[in-house]
């Protein structure tokens, strides 16, 4: 038998487990399930087990709870949380994503401004704009 993969996102700990590592009190982790809070997974006998990931987020509501917020608040700020993990992750693949073209393409790294409007142009690598000597008078 292939050992099983364990990361922070398997559920491993049963209600009173989580409660005690949250610093909580296992009602008040029933009660979170029930709102939405935090989601532990469920077993085939319908029990919760919480992973680390889950654990770390009651420590989070919890700490959230202390300083005062309401659990509304609390389900925006997690939400917010996510939303910006989310957007943090899809920057880095644009960033590789970015990286990886400019490998491929050396030769189309060269930017300069357009001479119609202000445009951006693709150069060449070693080729200049040419340099125009015209004058333009703006009036509002």
């Amino acid at each position: 038998m292939a050992p099983t993969q364990m990361d922070r996102f398997t559920p491993v700990f049963a209600i009173a487990a989580a409660a005690e590592l949250a610093e909580l009190h296992p009602q008040t982790l029933r009660q979170y399930d029930r709102i939405g809070l935090v989601s532990p997974q469920r077993t085939r006998g319908n029990t919760r087990r919480y992973s680390l990931h889950d654990v770390s987020q009651l420590r989070e509501v919890g700490r959230l709870s202390a300083e005062g917020l309401s659990l509304e608040g609390i389900r925006r700020v997690l939400k917010l949380e996510d939303r910006v993990r989310e957007l943090e992750h899809r920057v880095h693949d644009l960033e590789r994503a970015l990286s990886e073209e400019r490998l491929q393409r050396p030769d189309r790294r060269v930017f300069a401004a357009g001479s119609a409007g202000g445009e951006v142009v693709t150069l060449r690598r070693g080729t200049r704009v040419r340099k125009s000597a015209e004058v333009v008078v703006w009036r509002p």
